[in-house]
């Protein structure tokens, strides 16, 4: 599926979770199921095309995940 199907299907049926700020950029993190997606936007804008995806299965390793790029920020 192309990263632009990708998006309008995550926008269609997932669930926006809210964003998260790394680097300077906006990152927008969508669940679908048992599925976690961060989304990075072109100008951080989710209107704007999508520029890359980033997947992660499960709840516990989206949150060892964001443990770990929380700890590596300091």
């Amino acid at each position: 599926m192309s990263l632009e199907k990708q998006i309008k299907f995550l926008k269609r049926k997932g669930i926006g979770l809210g964003t998260r700020l790394k680097d300077g950029r906006k990152i927008y993190i969508y669940m679908v199921n048992d599925l976690f997606v961060e989304v990075h936007y072109q100008n951080d804008n989710s209107e704007e095309p999508a520029e890359k995806l980033n997947m992660i299965t499960g709840l516990m390793n989206l949150t060892q995940y964001l443990e770990r790029d929380f700890r590596a920020t300091f």
